[in-house]
């Protein structure tokens, strides 16, 4: 076959054609000689010029590289006054543009490169514009390949051979045939390209590639025996797909316990549709991958995953299980360590699409994927898709529950606590989306089955302060006097802010940290110990009168400050501030509880942050809200070595003292009720599968007497 067999379009533009597939690879696999000028020299742009060359090296073609160094404007200026010798600095350049390989595809492709530089299959000539003593850049973009019947192929226009340019860039090129009206368009261009190539274009000087950077070049090279027979016939590792692998498969290391096999059988008898409500700890990642698995080989092995959790650090946690299940996922998110994953995603999207791939998977956080460039991305997958969403509650919300695509017909959740807290709509557009449980594996199964470690459970009242309790009682009375409810029966913004100022007072209250350290004394010498703070500051009781400035301190300031100075402990906070690397090191430290004996933590533990070696928590930060406290205590009860149970001192607001509750209006009492009841209920839940419930039942009923709250009516939903 020769280039005459092939149909050519005069013109390619990258938003009407597909540049690489119709014309790049097509004229590549007849090709035996490929001649380029084009662009900045570096590694990576060695790289992505091999992409599509598999056709011509197996065919045993050459390639004639013409290449410019990235010179800088100092180094240009350097050259023309005669500062720098420019060959000295053409040759640095180059030097810095060579770069190791970061993936093992361009790792394998960067191997073969050197061999064929080394053998000569490759030549490259670096070319600069002088004139008199000025110097520049050259950087036309000509094009030739030449097939075994001698017919040539020219090209030229502003495309660079990259994976950007291929598919993501606005690009044109204009092509010209040897054979036909365009022979001396095609002369032109090889006899332009030979003048170059040769050193004797007018004010273009061309120099032969240094030794120096050939040498620099092999220093990375890692496999010299490579050749292009080691690459398969569908040119995968010279389009970047091995980061991709294609067949999800269930570990041999892992099996399925029987309420994951039922789980994902209610899924699938549900049309794959469905919500895995499922304890902290109980292994809904495994079941959420292995029931994407079963879809795969239900669904003829085809299947594209998305997968969706809150935080980078949980994307980082799942992307180590996703591997285990044989994919390589894309990860998508800001800071990705896959710097090109835009247009892995996009790229992977559209040969899924177009049945070139059998199944990708991404992985997003949530603000990522509520992005529009995603979600127009998105809305191009039609059909064999599937949407996973780790702690789904959170797309509960409006913001959130206006991103879930439509167009994705397979659909799982996973979350331990699906219900969302005083929001009925929110709670109601998850069901409507995903559908209904398809399994319901609460705590208490969880430590019945062994999953989880038992606890015991010991409340531990503190009090409001006179500032405290008048400053809670202004801001109830000012949520009454707003009504509380908008025009369509919903809290108000200002109530929600009134609110949430209300509840800052409960938890920052002072007498939590005083309590904490008269019980700390006793735990002092212990580790794996796990102080949770509220996300607020307190007035300092160490305050002095004339610093002004120091009257309020962040909670977990003053608390970290107290451990570690006054009671000599080893504590280091746990928040959002430490990074990946570092949260790794504070962890290994606190598993082996030697030169770490407690970490001080705020919202971070709330979903998906692994310490499973925790056996003693101090929760200062007591919500009344059931989605983040029964989140908090399923980290503390994860399995662990040595772990035979966890400790939990749970910080419950009785907000008057009883040697003040006397002197305290019936209305400030009944004001306060509200908050009374919603913490016995959740002492009530805690104490309910411990290992101690009776021990509860004495504070339970001394605070139901004292504020006359009745325990068997239901939980209400009053927040004023």
């Amino acid at each position: 076959m020769s280039f005459m067999d092939l149909s050519l379009k005069e013109e390619y533009r990258s938003f009407s054609d597909d540049i690489l597939d119709e014309f790049y690879i097509p004229v590549l696999n007849e090709s035996v000689m490929y001649q380029r000028a084009v662009g900045f020299f570096s590694s990576t742009a060695l790289l992505d010029i091999s992409l599509g060359l598999i056709g011509l090296l197996k065919n045993d073609g050459k390639i004639k590289l013409v290449v410019s160094p990235r010179l800088s404007p100092e180094d240009v200026k350097a050259i023309e006054e005669g500062l720098s010798n420019s060959d000295e600095i053409i040759i640095e350049r180059l030097l810095e543009s060579i770069t190791k390989p970061e993936t093992t595809a361009e790792q394998k492709r960067y191997d073969l490169l050197v061999n064929l530089l080394a053998s000569k299959r490759m030549e490259i000539k670096i070319a600069v514009v002088e004139k008199r003593k000025a110097i520049g850049i050259y950087h036309e973009k000509l094009g030739l390949m030449y097939d075994r019947d001698e017919n040539v192929i020219a090209f030229t226009g502003s495309m660079n051979e990259t994976d950007m340019a291929f598919k993501h860039n606005f690009e044109s090129i204009d092509v010209f045939r040897s054979w036909g009206d365009e022979r001396s368009r095609v002369e032109s261009k090889i006899n332009s390209f030979k003048a170059i190539w040769d050193d004797y274009a007018p004010s273009i000087r061309t120099m032969e590639f240094p030794e120096a950077v050939k040498e620099k070049m092999i220093s990375y090279q890692e496999n010299s025996s490579i050749t292009i027979n080691d690459f398969s016939e569908d040119s995968e590792e010279f389009m970047e797909h091995d980061e991709v692998t294609n067949v999800p498969s269930l570990p041999q290391n892992i099996e399925l316990r029987d309420y994951q096999i039922e789980a994902i059988s209610n899924w699938e008898n549900a049309g794959f549709k469905g919500i895995f409500d499922m304890a902290t700890g109980t292994g809904k990642t495994i079941t959420g991958l292995a029931a994407a698995t079963k879809l795969f080989e239900t669904n003829r092995n085809r299947l594209g995953i998305i997968i969706v959790c809150p935080y980078q650090h949980l994307v980082e946690q799942w992307v180590e299980d996703i591997r285990l299940f044989g994919l390589k996922p894309i990860i998508c998110y800001s800071s990705s360590n896959q710097k090109n994953w835009k247009q892995r995603l996009k790229r992977n999207i559209r040969d899924f699409k177009f049945g070139i791939t059998k199944c990708f998977c991404a992985i997003f956080t949530n603000a990522t994927f509520a992005l529009d460039y995603i979600q127009e991305e998105i809305k191009k997958i039609n059909k064999n898709c599937l949407i996973l969403i780790d702690e789904a509650h959170n797309f509960g919300a409006v913001n959130y529950s206006m991103k879930l695509p439509d167009n994705i017909p397979y659909r799982l959740a996973l979350s331990a606590t699906i219900a969302r807290h005083g929001d009925e709509e929110g709670t109601d557009k998850l069901f409507k989306y995903f559908g209904e449980k398809c399994i319901e594996y609460t705590l208490r199964d969880a430590i019945r089955n062994g999953m989880l470690t038992p606890y015991e459970y010991y409340p531990i009242p503190i009090n409001l302060d006179e500032i405290e309790r008048e400053d809670y009682l202004k801001l109830t009375k000012e949520i009454v006097k707003c009504g509380g409810l908008d025009e369509q029966g919903k809290i108000s913004d200002y109530a929600k802010m009134l609110l949430i100022k209300r509840s800052r007072i409960v938890a920052a209250a002072n007498d939590k940290v005083v309590r904490l350290k008269e019980l700390m004394k006793d735990y002092k010498t212990d580790n794996h110990i796990l102080v949770y703070c509220g996300a607020t500051t307190i007035r300092d009781p160490s305050y002095q009168e004339g610093n002004p400035e120091e009257e309020e301190v962040r909670q977990i300031d003053y608390v970290t400050r107290m451990l570690g100075n006054e009671l000599g402990m080893d504590v280091a906070q746990f928040t959002s501030k430490e990074n990946n690397a570092n949260r790794m090191i504070l962890k290994k430290e606190f598993d082996k509880g030697e030169s770490l004996q407690a970490l001080v933590a705020i919202r971070c533990l709330d979903e998906g942050v692994n310490i499973p070696s925790i056996k003693y928590a101090f929760i200062l930060s007591s919500s009344t809200n059931p989605k983040e406290y029964i989140q908090r205590r399923g980290r503390v009860l994860r399995k662990y070595p040595g772990k035979d149970k966890a400790i939990i001192f749970d910080f419950i607001t009785d907000p008057i003292p009883d040697a003040e509750f006397d002197n305290v209006t019936s209305d400030a009492i009944n004001s306060m009720k509200s908050l009374v009841k919603k913490e016995i209920f959740r002492m009530r839940d805690f104490a309910d599968i411990s290992e101690n419930p009776a021990s509860v039942d004495r504070l339970v009923q001394s605070l139901c007497e004292k504020y006359d709250v009745n325990i068997y009516e239901e939980e209400d939903d009053d927040e004023f």
